[in-house]
């Protein structure tokens, strides 16, 4: 376990600016299945866009990237870890066949940490955190929402 206290980037869609420190609305994600909370974001706005990448459409609508400040005490640092190749699988896979993701048993197991921190999948050398524990005494937003364009090409569906 590690402390953790500093700014991550989340992107989202522009409308949802002034929601930028609630979880994940998705019922399921990398680490969080159907009655979890659970709030994504990256260390750095470039590791946000490389996490988002996988969902961008030419048709989405217009995005946000919010600065958040974390303050916590106890976070599971998954990378360099054996545990990193587990949590970087594509989780998607598993669930579009019916089988849980094995995303979940890192979170599952976390042991008292407040979240994860892990290493990009497609960009080792950039890392994301999962928040488990939502609320004001965990983060809060640390800048204005700025627009936010792909760097990247946007695939057309």
């Amino acid at each position: 376990m590690i402390p953790f206290h500093g700014t991550v980037w989340r992107i989202l869609s522009a409308d949802r600016a002034d929601e930028a420190c609630e979880p994940a609305r998705h019922p399921e994600g990398r680490f969080h299945y159907s009655g979890q909370v659970a709030l994504y974001a990256s260390l750095s706005a470039e590791g946000a866009a490389v996490a988002l990448r996988r969902y961008v459409r030419t048709a989405d609508p217009p995005r946000v990237i919010v600065p958040l400040e974390i303050m916590t005490e106890a976070m599971d640092d998954l990378r360099g870890t054996p545990d990193q190749a587990q949590a970087s699988v594509v989780w998607q896979d598993d669930r579009e066949r019916g089988a849980p993701s094995p995303t979940w048993r890192l979170s599952d197991r976390t042991r008292g940490a407040l979240g994860l921190i892990y290493a990009s999948r497609s960009r080792p050398d950039l890392s994301h955190l999962v928040l488990f524990a939502v609320s004001p005494s965990t983060i809060r937003q640390a800048g204005p929402a700025q627009p936010w364009h792909p760097p990247y090409p946007i695939p057309s569906a």
